[in-house]
């Protein structure tokens, strides 16, 4: 996002730029998950960054890229029990044992949460045409959990009561730039 902003001529630190995976962190500051319980995370790089900076456990993101299930009499997927939320963010390499994984921590792990950092249907990753945003990936979740997810970033009040509080800031002093008019402009 910096580099979006300096092309632009806008000077902006990175400290002020609050991205949906800021918005998982600063759930998490405030909701803190119980005494030994960590984050299962579909997402990119960002969320486990995040997530670094206040010492919230974690696993799964990119490190699970790769995992495929094979399917057979007698296949299942273990998962840890001590999963107490699962971050759904974009991910582009979302595949079904991410999925599979994130259903069996939210269906069948006590008080599992299951948090999404956004509900963009699609995204702009090039200039040629629309991605799968963030809300087709927190779908499959859906799909098969059956349950809503707590929305962290935008349109969620979440974030910007975050800033105001935390950088003692006057939300008439905040800028929001965005290009989606569900979820920016209606946080905004």
């Amino acid at each position: 996002y910096l580099k979006k902003f300096t092309s632009l001529g806008l000077e902006v630190k990175p400290e002020e730029i609050f991205s949906s995976s800021f918005a998982a962190a600063a759930y998490f500051e405030q909701n803190p998950l119980p005494e030994g319980k960590k984050v299962y995370i579909i997402g990119q790089e960002g969320i486990g960054e995040e997530l670094d900076l206040i010492k919230v456990p974690h696993f799964g993101g990119p490190a699970d890229a790769g995992k495929v299930i094979k399917l057979g009499p007698g296949v299942k997927v273990e998962h840890d029990h001590d999963v107490g939320a699962v971050v759904v963010g974009f991910d582009q390499n979302i595949n079904y044992y991410k999925i599979q994984y994130a259903q069996l921590c939210i269906n069948e792990n006590k008080d599992c949460k299951f948090i999404a950092t956004n509900l963009d249907a699609v995204t702009h990753l090039t200039d040629e045409q629309e991605w799968a945003g963030n809300g087709s990936m927190v779908g499959a979740i859906k799909g098969c959990t059956g349950k809503e997810p707590i929305v962290v970033g935008k349109p969620s009040p979440l974030m910007i009561d975050y800033i105001v509080d935390k950088y003692k800031i006057e939300k008439s002093r905040i800028c929001m730039v965005g290009d989606r008019l569900d979820t920016d402009v209606l946080f905004g």
